[in-house]
């Protein structure tokens, strides 16, 4: 073929823009434009301020008996000498009252013993409740005669606990009694009353209770417990195995105190840690380094756990699609504008993370008109798209199919043509759309399974995922990536083997 005929070709199908490539490479020839830069970036996921329910608890018989074994039986004994058990007695006859019976003096002994105590409560007040039994008696009263009496009384008492200083246990306590036989005696008329004298010493009760109840409290070992399960803290949980492996790392913060119930028979402390969640994608990541456990914390965050679930749209998934939607759309014919019917074939569909949050998109394809089979060319042709979706909506659809490279006389050919064809365009988009929603579902069951229960030595992390959103896409090198955010409640609960 010679250039004149070569130009008079050119000029009868009204494309003179291919007429420098014809002359440099024959009536056939291979493009192939270049790639967009590939960008491999991991997934960015911002940090979240979690706080963590850690509920230590107890049992109230355990308490119960230890106090048993700190209170003695015998509160205290009487051995007192009075002067006056009985008040004169005297008779009024008008000119003057004459004393019938003179004042007289006693030996007061005896004892107060308490019987068995009982712990209950519920909510945040601790009972205590304690039965005392007295006995007393009048010894020699006026150098005649004794007396014996006894006397009984139920004695409440109400505890409010508290955690102080370095996770030391606190008590306040306040009490209450009521004598259900005051203990005193009748002799010759008058009632001798012993309960004010019982009364002032159950002062000395309440402040051996103050002091015993923090101890017994402390031995079951807060402190060592809380730093245990503080240190195990620092780890990060595995939400998802595969598609994409995805890790939550947590890092604890700070610890408050949230207060002590009771329930039945168990009394528990309900702490809180605030602890910030990361969200990695890929290999498990390394635990955060541990620290101290620092003291308690006057205000801890609103309660729940906050953390990223990625969902992953890999490429090679986009990529048989996007091939998929071009080859349908060559079955139907296709006509170019000024040149007429094209024969195209499609192949090898390439799909990565380019700059700017776009795609790249390179196609493999032979394209030849059928009114000039002059006009053949083949070679691969890179695009670039911009993939969107509405916050909230797991359906990924691109918009801005275009050219990647600049038009210049050196591709200038059939194939740019082609994919600068609308129709062309619209079968790259509807390819490149996805629907998350099939992987959403089972990457929040496979999260939701992996964190539900979870055994740390002795503590159990256990969580409930109550509510999920899931943000706009975003194109890293690792695929598509829809951020689900994902709240609910955990807690980290003491459960020795």
């Amino acid at each position: 073929m010679d250039i004149l005929q070569q130009q008079r070709i050119a000029r009868s199908i009204g494309w003179t823009a291919v007429l420098p490539l014809l002359l440099a490479t024959g009536c056939s020839h291979s493009v192939r434009s270049p790639a967009p830069p590939r960008v491999d970036t991991a997934p960015d996921f911002p940090l979240q301020t979690s706080s963590i329910v850690v509920p230590i608890t107890g049992s109230l018989d355990d308490l119960q008996r230890a106090l048993e074994t700190q209170i003695p039986q015998r509160l205290w004994g009487i051995d007192k000498r009075l002067d006056a058990c009985v008040a004169p007695k005297r008779v009024d006859l008008g000119i003057a009252k004459v004393k019938l019976l003179p004042k007289l003096g006693c030996e007061i002994v005896g004892e107060v013993r308490r019987g068995k105590l009982v712990l209950g409560g519920r909510g945040d007040r601790l009972t205590i409740t304690m039965p005392i039994h007295a006995t007393v008696a009048a010894k020699k009263v006026g150098g005649i005669v004794s007396k014996t009496a006894t006397g009984d009384a139920i004695v409440h008492a109400v505890a409010r606990l508290s955690v102080i200083g370095d996770w030391q246990p606190s008590a306040r306590i306040t009490i209450d009694y009521d004598w259900t036989t005051a203990p005193g005696i009748d002799f010759l008329g008058q009632r001798i009353e012993f309960a004010s004298k019982a009364d002032a010493r159950l002062k000395p009760v309440i402040a051996k209770l103050e002091q015993t109840l923090p101890r017994e409290l402390d031995k079951l070992k807060l402190r060592a417990r809380l730093a245990s399960a503080w240190k195990q803290g620092f780890t990060a949980l595995q939400l998802n195995r595969e598609r994409p492996p995805a890790w939550m790392r947590i890092t604890p913060k700070q610890l408050g105190v949230g207060g002590y119930s009771i329930d039945h028979r168990s009394l528990t402390l309900t702490l809180a840690a605030d602890a910030l969640t990361e969200t990695f994608v890929g290999d498990r990541p390394a635990d955060p380094v541990a620290t101290p456990l620092p003291p308690p914390a006057r205000k801890i965050g609103r309660r729940g756990l906050n953390f990223f679930i990625p969902v992953l749209a890999d490429y090679a998934q986009l990529e048989p699609v996007v091939r998929r939607a071009l080859l349908k759309r060559a079955q139907k014919g296709i006509a170019l504008a000024g040149i007429g019917p094209v024969d195209v074939a499609f192949g090898k569909v390439t799909v990565y993370a380019t700059t700017g949050g776009h795609l790249a998109v390179g196609v493999v394809a032979k394209a030849k008109a059928r009114q000039n089979a002059l006009l053949a060319t083949k070679g691969e042709v890179w695009l670039t798209a911009i993939p969107y979706n509405v916050p909230g909506s797991q359906l990924v659809r691109v918009r801005d199919v275009a050219i990647a490279t600049d038009t210049d006389s050196e591709i200038t050919n059939l194939l740019v043509a082609l994919f600068n064809d609308g129709s062309i365009r619209e079968s790259i988009a509807q390819g490149l759309s996805h629907d998350f929603a099939p992987d959403y579902a089972k990457v929040l069951s496979a999260a939701r399974k992996a964190i539900g229960a979870r055994r740390e030595g002795d503590f159990v992390l256990s969580a409930d995922v109550s509510r999920v959103t899931n943000g706009t896409l975003a194109v890293t090198g690792k695929g598509l990536f829809m951020p689900v955010r994902a709240a609910g409640q955990a807690t980290i609960a003491y459960r020795p083997r």
